[in-house]
């Protein structure tokens, strides 16, 4: 058995990762059935896991619409405590080497941080190139996540348990995918497998992962110090309209080999004075508002909780 894989399979990693996936679940059905003889669960998940005979149960669907409609899917509480025994292990692998202004799940950073860096480079810079992917998680493609996961990650036995939760969400966002073909697709990149269950520890991961060959593709070729990112939402400062109308096509055609396109007409070289729409404020040099829809969904949620008496925030 691998060093690594042993780590991961090991009983201390799968208690921390069971109460990581229990924490703020104790009151969910789910957590309370694996939470009776807990540790005779364990043991039995580690030892499917080291016989190599785990395989993951299926997703539980559902929709929100906050602030767009989104398709969850939520992995069995087992293949939670699963994902987290994994990501345990192995983010810190990759943490080292993620570009430091990549703001999303990540531990230090977070959505705060993120508004606070976008309105100091608003300060110092005259424009912003503002972009985001579509259907982000629908459109990562698993041949290029393996790939990027391989070059970092040489235990067989891991890549094994990889897969195994790859292969579990394959297909679960097809419906909310639109296929795109690039150059040199045959009719047969339609059958390519894709899409990360959003709801999956590891799918909040593996897109940093996914995406942080892009990250320092902008700081390192492009040269744009002064840029960030958030999940699939993405901002680059300058003081030249054209030089950002430059990156803008370099942008493109750098994502186009991940196999992920942007929404073309809403990226657009703006002045930082106009007011930049990022994570549910528009967000200006001087100041910064809270967007009507966020400030209703507010005094809704708000006023159900004063209604039912529920501990609110």
């Amino acid at each position: 058995m691998g060093a690594l894989f042993d780590a991961i399979t090991n009983w201390d990693n799968l208690w921390r990762a069971y109460h990581l996936a229990a924490r703020g679940k104790r009151g969910k059905r789910s957590a309370a059935a694996f939470d009776h003889r807990v540790a005779d669960r364990l043991l039995a998940l580690q030892a499917e896991l080291r016989a190599k005979t785990y395989r993951p149960g299926a997703y539980r669907h559902f929709f929100i619409h906050e602030p767009k409609r989104r398709k969850i899917s939520a992995a069995p509480f087992r293949d939670r405590v699963v994902h987290h025994a994994l990501c345990n292990l192995i983010e810190p692998i990759f943490e080292a080497g993620f570009c430091a202004h990549s703001y999303a799940n990540r531990a230090g950073k977070g959505t705060h941080r993120a508004v606070d860096r976008l309105q100091r480079w608003a300060r110092r810079y005259r424009y912003v190139l503002r972009g985001d992917v579509v259907q982000h998680f629908p459109s990562l493609d698993h041949a290029i996540l393996r790939a990027k996961l391989a070059c970092r990650i040489d235990d067989e036995e891991v890549r094994w348990l990889i897969d195994r939760i790859l292969e579990s969400g394959a297909g679960v966002l097809a419906d909310e995918y639109t296929m795109v073909y690039f150059p040199g697709d045959d009719l047969l990149a339609a059958c390519r497998p894709r899409g990360l269950p959003i709801g999956n520890l590891t799918s909040q991961f593996w897109s940093n992962v996914y995406l942080n060959d892009f990250d320092w593709f902008v700081r390192r070729e492009l040269g744009c110090g002064a840029y960030l990112r958030y999940v699939d939402d993405f901002a680059l400062f300058g003081d030249s309209k054209a030089e950002l109308w430059a990156w803008k096509d370099a942008v493109v055609a750098r994502l186009a080999r991940e196999r992920l396109t942007i929404h073309a007409a809403q990226a657009q070289v703006l002045p930082t004075s106009c007011g930049i729409p990022w994570l549910g404020f528009v967000v200006y040099p001087t100041h910064r508002r809270l967007k009507r829809r966020n400030a209703v969904n507010f005094t809704v949620s708000f006023r159900q909780a004063c209604l039912t008496g529920k501990n609110w925030g």
